[in-house]
């Protein structure tokens, strides 16, 4: 049986697929590469902290499915719908583990060259999650080729190529929704890759103009204000990005890239108490506790010990796992509150290697002016001028660096 092809899904399902593609692309870095599997030695070591579920409708709608499943494997309607959800709750919980119970749904469809429709958006975003670009788009290339009108399809094709960098491709996918969806969805999608390709006035400009003419969901309006609040904190207009990210949080306290950015903008304005509350009751997720860990440490506060500790073991955890996924937050971390310059820039290296975000950008640039390696930061630099970055605080660091190149 085939999946059912969705020509126009809901205000819902879009502000889903947006908000996880945001989510997995704003604090999660890429894997170093395939290893085996790690087993562990002793059965009561920890090898990831799974956050417990409360009993809201939806968890009772995927216990139930499960249930149902267990007897019919082979149902992909079924199928797909839990591992939709699964998806939704790694962004509501801001943890990937999710999205590998949603590959164990599909695991019948999940190996095959050509899976329905559906499977290959699941599994598309899969492998956005663990920073497998090519094979995310070489499936979301398959859905749209066969379904041009597939919305979900093209709002994560758009946001897998602005984070790789490539600017125009991902402003060309979101061209494409332009007669399929509303048009404050297409202004958050033209926004975002404006903003990553360091034009965040006009990304600011574009998608004010279309909020302030959008009578849409709340869940739509919640990513219009946090692509805003990005926008203006790029273009250098630190009120502007408060008042967006508090309307943000406001309206969807478990915006966790909102909390993390918000966090990120009080913590450069030097108001690291301030960040601490912003974040200090979410630190299940880690770019959240890293958060935290940065405002403690600037704090110089008793609890900042205690904080480290506990984010060293979730990146330890990380490898046990055998992946890299916290590679940014641990660039960070080095940088920041351990001091070690040298080891913050082999990471922000290997980030670079496969994503392009400001984010990534700034890291790279800062860890090579720290180690005393202003040469390593070229790439950055020649990404930048590529790019034609108006950003004010990525051109004052590229200056920056360019005057201690030979």
């Amino acid at each position: 049986m085939r999946a059912p092809m969705c020509r126009r899904p809901s205000a819902a399902r879009r502000a889903v697929v947006l908000a996880t593609a945001w989510v997995l692309g704003c604090g999660r870095s890429p894997s170093f590469g395939e290893r085996e599997p790690f087993i562990p030695r002793d059965s009561a070591e920890v090898l990831a902290r799974v956050p417990a579920v409360g009993v809201d409708a939806r968890a009772r709608e995927r216990a139930a499915l499960r249930k149902a499943l267990a007897g019919h494997a082979g149902q992909l309607d079924m199928a797909l719908r839990l591992a939709r959800l699964e998806v939704e709750a790694s962004r509501v919980l801001g943890e990937p583990r999710y999205l590998g119970r949603a590959q164990a749904v599909l695991r019948p469809w999940w190996e095959l060259a050509t899976p329905p429709l559906g499977v290959r958006l699941v599994r598309a975003t899969f492998h956005h999650a663990r920073r497998d670009f090519p094979a995310a788009l070489e499936d979301l290339d398959a859905v749209v080729k066969e379904d041009p009108g597939n919305v979900d399809a093209w709002l994560l094709r758009a946001e897998v190529l602005g984070i790789r960098g490539e600017h125009a491709e991902a402003a060309h996918s979101c061209a494409r929704l332009t007669a399929l969806t509303s048009s404050l969805t297409v202004a958050v999608c033209e926004a975002r890759v404006r903003s990553l390709a360091g034009h965040s006035r006009k990304a600011h400009a574009l998608l004010s103009e279309a909020l302030r003419r959008s009578e849409r969901s709340q869940e739509s309006r919640t990513r219009a204000l946090a692509t805003l609040a990005e926008a203006a904190a790029l273009a250098g207009d630190a009120g502007l990005a408060e008042r967006y990210f508090l309307r943000a949080i406001s309206l969807d306290s478990k915006d966790y890239a909102a909390r993390a950015a918000y966090a990120d903008l009080l913590l450069d304005a030097g108001r690291a108490r301030e960040a601490a509350v912003v974040v200090m009751d979410h630190t299940q997720d880690d770019r959240l506790l890293l958060r935290h860990a940065l405002a403690e440490n600037a704090l110089r506060s008793s609890r900042a010990p205690e904080v480290a500790h506990a984010l060293s073991r979730r990146f330890e955890e990380s490898r046990l796992r055998g992946d890299s996924l916290l590679a940014r937050e641990e660039a960070r971390f080095a940088l920041q509150v351990e001091k070690a310059p040298e080891k913050a820039l082999r990471l922000a290296q290997a980030v670079w290697a496969s994503q392009r975000e400001p984010w990534d950008v700034r890291l790279l640039i800062e860890a090579a002016l720290a180690a005393g390696r202003p040469e390593a930061a070229r790439p950055a630099l020649d990404f930048l001028q590529a790019s034609g970055c108006e950003d004010p605080g990525l051109v004052f660091l590229a200056e920056r660096v360019r005057s201690l190149l030979p």
